[in-house]
């Protein structure tokens, strides 16, 4: 995994704008300076299907295939999948099969019940992460402490003996 958070504000208060930062603040946008995906109009896609799922009781309604989040993000299928990882990693995304017309379809859908739900689950993604990390910096200290009194022993023993 890797997150590369920004530090972006909203010059506006915009729908496209506020979406915009916030998948920048998460990392979502494009990272080439050329990229083209418009991916803040997937997620006020996935967010609608999502309202309009919850509104009429059908969960499938929010579900979306790879093909038409491509469509709406404006790149290609395989790009999608590209992106796809970063959302899933985050965990704002699931995946989600049901069955439709006698075909199992495969799509995505927020992993809430709206976007705070979905960003929840990133929060407490990146939240994970940084524990984990601080983990491992304790894990650092306390090696280092060892190397130092297993290289210079006499002097561990005059500390120990204070």
């Amino acid at each position: 995994m890797e997150f590369l958070l920004d530090n972006a504000e909203a010059v506006n208060h915009e729908v496209e704008e506020l979406a915009k930062v916030l998948l920048a603040r998460f990392g979502l946008l494009p990272r080439k300076k050329d990229g083209s995906a418009q991916m803040h109009t997937l997620l006020l896609q996935l967010y609608e299907r999502k309202k309009e799922a919850n509104r009429e009781k059908k969960p499938e309604a929010a579900v979306l295939p790879v093909e038409e989040m491509a469509l709406h993000a404006g790149i290609k299928r395989q790009t999608m999948y590209d992106y796809l990882r970063r959302w899933l990693d985050l965990q704002i995304l699931k995946k989600t099969s049901f069955v439709s017309g006698g075909k199992v379809v495969i799509g995505y859908e927020l992993n809430g019940t709206n976007l705070e739900g979905a960003f929840r689950k990133a929060e407490a993604t990146l939240k994970a992460h940084m524990d984990s990390s601080f983990r491992v910096i304790e894990q650092l200290q306390n090696e280092i402490k060892k190397e130092k009194l297993r290289s210079n022993p006499t002097q561990s023993e005059e500390n120990s003996s204070q």
